[in-house]
């Protein structure tokens, strides 16, 4: 069973005068054939080099692209590890929660 793992851009902040793009909220959805997990935040967008590209032209891979090296490789990382080990952790339980008088 493997995972598949898919960013998401869920929502931009814009500036309305130029259509900057200010902030963005993303969702890592996680997925196998039986089980799902997610990481979601925002992330405040740097000003861009070079020609601002219209918000009408932006796509999600793109954005997802901004979102990404915003974040860093390692925090990127430390995202969909996470992301794996809840998947993980529902395939094979390490914990349970409960009490014993209740079952």
């Amino acid at each position: 069973m493997s995972a598949q793992l898919t960013w998401k851009i869920t929502q931009l902040e814009r500036n309305v005068a130029d259509g900057r793009v200010l902030a963005a909220v993303f969702y890592l959805d996680g997925r196998d054939d039986t089980y799902s997990a997610y990481g979601s935040d925002a992330v405040l967008l740097d000003e861009p080099e070079g020609e601002l590209i219209p918000f009408k032209d932006l796509t999600e891979e793109l954005v997802v692209g901004w979102v990404k090296a915003k974040l860093g490789e390692e925090a990127v990382e430390k995202l969909e590890g996470a992301v794996l080990a809840s998947l993980s952790e529902q395939r094979s339980p390490t914990k349970a929660t409960g009490v014993p008088w209740q079952q």
